[in-house]
């Protein structure tokens, strides 16, 4: 976990023309100070006796979830003698301080960050007269410390502003930016500005704050579709803690949560300053199953509230696990048991029982992590090998300790080696470490290198409740998300084991110079029931455009981001290392990065400068042991080739293309809705219409012998034509494969696919391909849509879009059957009674009403109907304008070419078969 800086500054002023610096913590490796409960709750962002702070003010700036954030003061020392001035910032821990500035008396102190070994050679030229600097951090949960401190003589002024920078991680479906504002004393000019600019589109946005009922109404925010501006600005009246109070009542976290509009679930992919980053946060998945073994700490140590709140949290936990997970609970002190030695369904009948279980637990005794944690394992394999769980499972232990292990195998790196030994690739390992003498970073490496993450509790039940509910609901195995070689470099890792509901999974990258104007990303994943490979696109120049006209946006914020990324996961490998010369690899490139975009890391220090170079001052961040490492995404296994997965992708694509383009002949529905039946043997085509009305399901294809039925369901323009009469379209296409009991609906909003027991939806926004049970879906990013079964009958719906302020005219789908599909003979339906071509004669043809129109007598199944030449659209290849299709167009409803009246083809439910007298 990262440390932050304190600068400890003697200004003489008037007694000299040098600065003195004192030493107040220690460098890497040795002791640190740890603020006690009680001088963090004495904590005050700006301290001195006899001093009026004119001005404190904090601004953030959001654009894409990657935050800048400034927090500037000034202060006079009003005294009569010269005093120490110290200017304290909380940042959260996930952030890196980029820059420190600070004016004392018209001097001005400039921060850059530079490698530590460099920062420190600087420093010791400057530490022979009198400088020098410490590191001191808090003992908080969530936030770290920055502390300067400056002796200036009375009448001095002093302005300092410090800049950090993090990205903002979803949790549990939203974003949380934290500001932590205590200034200790009523400012004149005391203000909060949060800027966020989201180009997709900001879906919600709120604040709270912990000031009390007092600051209720004085947050103001405006809000735009992609932007918000919240300002926190109250007066001094405003700030009292109460009427008559001298104190200020700003004192606690300030907080802005909101989310991004996501309109389809291929995520959304940016490109600025040369830099891409993709966001992956689908939604509308059916949870998968879990299979999680419980191990928590029952030793003495966890006597006491330690173990109550655990309880606590544990009953909250069982009651959320479902018929579909599988779980067991091992406890240990110095020995190891097991509620059950086999995982059993998450029946509530089960789940009262480990309730029961877990109430009866009484700590005491040592500490063996290892066997308990080889115990897990080996229920979950044991579970695994005899089939007895989900292949599409996600398993997972959850760890729970408060202390490090003291009976059995104690030392941690054999522990670690251990558990990495006997876990298999698809197992996790999550960590909660309880209370504040946990070794936090053992927690945190065990869990990283088996595919999991960690999380510090301070002994509170709400927060395990709300740790659990992060990894409570995954969404997705296998997550890979790739580019094009060519077009991409330095990509962030891209392959994650799981998703789980309300996160979000990032990855970010250089882009090549090409010629491309376009970037796509492909994501394979796997879900509940199905395969999916989704594509997103995005413009390359498109995003610099509109960020150029936005005044608050974060300068560069996709090359700081792609950094930012880059050095947590860096900092993360370089703790995994295997070898020492890994290990210095990684530290190099860490450098290389930290200082070329200005991160303060447990490798870098801020050097803090005078204007002409004389003054130093040292800020440093070492690694705590206790603390951790910094918190951000976890390390990854290596990539494998990105090669074979586009060749996949591009043959899938060109397989879509090509069903446009080269298909076989199709018999399709367009428009009002208008039938094109293609007749092979005959060399025609022929044309009828249907006149239901809007909601009636007309049966398209229906097939019991193959269990496929195809049903469009209609729906009216929003007014009358001309001619007194509302047309109707498709509004939405269902294909049921019965076998399966799988249903895709496909509707001009979305596509819905469905089993018995769980849905999943997706939008016309990202091209998307699907598979499960035999059925395979592809969904070409507003366009259409492609189902088949088994390979052997196929489906396209086209999507039609019109103007939105259209008087009459609404979205509407087109459906495009292949003459060839592989048909039972028990088919039927409007287009599936065509699957054994008709003998077909036109004849007799004369001039008709209408000049452009020819007329004729067509024979079909023993009747003689009189048909009208005529041309209806083909939108294959042409979306916008459509081909032409001259074909015999059948009068009323295709009476006489269609088997039956087309009232026999209307059927009560999207997934009916037909049911003909």
């Amino acid at each position: 976990m990262k440390t932050l800086p304190l600068l400890a500054l003697l200004l003489l002023g008037q007694w000299g023309h040098c600065f003195e610096f004192i030493i107040d913590g220690e460098w890497e490796g040795e002791t640190r100070a740890i603020l006690t409960s009680e001088e963090e709750e004495d904590f005050e962002a700006i301290r001195g006796d006899d001093i009026t702070v004119k001005s404190y003010k904090v601004e953030s700036r959001i654009t894409s979830r990657f935050a800048h954030t400034t927090v500037r003061s000034s202060v006079v020392n009003s005294g009569s003698k010269a005093q120490s001035i110290g200017f304290n910032v909380q940042i959260p821990k996930r952030a890196f301080i980029t820059n420190f500035t600070m004016n004392v008396n018209g001097i001005t102190f400039t921060g850059s960050v530079k490698e530590k070994t460099v920062a420190r050679n600087l420093y010791a030229q400057a530490k022979a007269r009198g400088k020098a600097a410490g590191i001191v951090r808090t003992n908080s949960q969530d936030m770290e410390t920055f502390k300067t401190e400056v002796h200036v003589p009375p009448g001095s002024n002093i302005q300092f502003e410090l800049h950090y920078q993090e990205m903002m991680q979803r949790k549990l479906g939203v974003y949380e930016h934290s500001l932590h504002l205590q200034p200790g004393r009523l400012v004149p000019q005391f203000q909060v500005d949060v800027y966020i600019y989201e180009p997709n589109g900001i879906s919600f946005v709120q604040t709270t704050n912990a000031f009390g009922e007092r600051f209720i109404g004085l947050t103001k925010m405006n809000t735009t579709k992609e932007k918000a501006h919240i300002v926190f600005k109250p007066n001094v009246e405003q700030q009292r803690k109460c009427e008559n109070c001298t104190d200020s009542g700003v004192d606690g976290l300030f907080r802005v949560t909101y989310d991004v509009s996501r309109d389809h679930n291929a995520g959304e992919l940016q490109v600025s300053d040369g830099h891409f980053v993709q966001f992956f946060a689908p939604s509308s998945l059916t949870p998968l199953p879990k299979n999680i073994v419980f191990v928590i700490d029952v030793s003495g140590s966890m006597w006491g509230v330690k173990m109550k709140q655990t309880v606590e949290a544990m009953q909250a936990i069982l009651d959320d696990l479902t018929m579909d997970d599988y779980f067991s609970i091992v406890d240990f002190n110095h020995n190891v048991r097991c509620w059950s030695e086999d995982l059993v369904p998450g029946s509530s009948i089960q789940v009262e029982e480990a309730k029961s279980y877990i109430r009866g637990i009484k700590p005491n005794g040592g500490t063996n992590i290892n066997e308990a944690l080889m115990k897990a394992v080996q229920m979950l394999l044991k579970a695994s090998n005899q089939r007895l769980i989900d292949p599409r499972s996600v398993s997972m232990i959850i760890l729970v300790s408060d202390g490090d292990p003291t009976v059995g195998e104690i030392k941690l790196s054999k522990i670690q080696k251990n558990v990495k030994r006997v876990m298999k690739e698809e197992f996790s390992l999550f960590s909660l470490g309880i209370g504040f003498d946990v070794d936090y970073d053992f927690l945190e490496r065990i869990a990283m290198e088996n595919r999991g993450m960690a999380q510090r509790i301070l002994a509170n039940h709400a927060a395990s409740e709300h740790f659990y509910r992060q990894v409570s609901s995954p969404l997705l195995r296998q997550i890979t998300i790739q580019f094009p070689e060519e077009a991409v470099s330095d990509v962030t890792h891209n392959r994650f084991d799981k998703f789980f509901s309300g996160s979000e999974l990032v990855v970010a990258g250089k882009l090549r110079l090409t010629e491309e104007t376009t970037l796509t990303s492909f994501t394979t994943a796997s879900a509940a029931s199905m395969d999916l490979t989704l594509e997103t696109e995005t413009e390359i120049g498109e995003l610099d455009a509109k960020l150029a006209g936005q005044q608050h946006s974060v300068t560069g914020f996709a090359r700081q981001m792609w950094a930012y990324i880059t050095v947590n996961q860096l900092i993360s490998e370089r703790s995994l290392a295997p070898t020492a010369a890994k290990k210095r690899k990684i530290t190099q490139r860490i450098l290389t990065l930290a200082v070329e975009h200005q991160f303060v890391t447990p490798l870098t220090a801020l050097l803090v400068e005078s204007e002409d170079g004389g003054e130093r001052l040292l800020a440093d961040s070492p690694k705590d042991p206790k603390q951790g490492c910094c918190s951000g995404q976890r390390s990854h296994r290596p990539t494998r080739t990105l090669l074979l997965l586009i060749m996949i992708i591009s043959v899938l694509l060109v397989m879509t293309c090509n069903c446009i383009n080269n298909s076989p002949p199709f018999v399709l529905v367009e428009n009002d809705p208008h039938f094109i039946v293609h007749l092979p043997r005959a060399q025609m085509d022929v044309c009828f219409n249907i006149d239901s009305e809007p909601g009636h399901i007309l049966n398209l294809v229906s097939d019991p012998g193959a269990g496929v039925v195809v049903n469009g369901q209609l729906v009216g323009a929003k007014g009358p034509r001309a001619d007194g009469k509302t047309s109707t379209y498709f509004g939405a296409i269902s294909m049921y494969y019965q076998p399966e009991g799988l249903e895709v609906t496909a509707s001009t909003e979305r596509i819905t696919v469905r089993d018995s027991h769980r849905g999943h939806s997706f939008t016309w926004a990202a091209t998307a391909n699907i598979t499960q049970d035999g059925v395979k879906i592809s969904i070409v990013k507003e366009s259409h849509v492609t189902v088949s079964v088994n390979d052997n009958i196929r489906v396209m719906v086209l999507l039609h879009r019109v103007w939105k302020k259209h008087p009459i005219n609404v979205d509407y789908l087109g459906i495009y059957v292949p003459t060839d599909n592989q048909y039972s003979p028990l088919v039927d339906g409007l287009i599936g009674q065509f699957s054994v071509e008709p003998e077909v004669r036109v004849y007799n043809p004369h001039p008709g009403a209408d000049p452009l129109k020819e007329e004729a007598t067509m024979e079909v199944k023993g009747h003689q109907l009189s048909v009208t030449r005529g041309w209806q659209k083909d939108y294959r290849q042409d979306r916008k304008q459509g081909s032409d299709v001259y074909c015999w167009f059948v009068h009323n409803s295709g009476k006489g070419f269609i088997d039956h009246h087309y009232t026999s083809y209307i059927v009560p439910h999207s997934h009916s078969f037909l049911q003909l007298a």
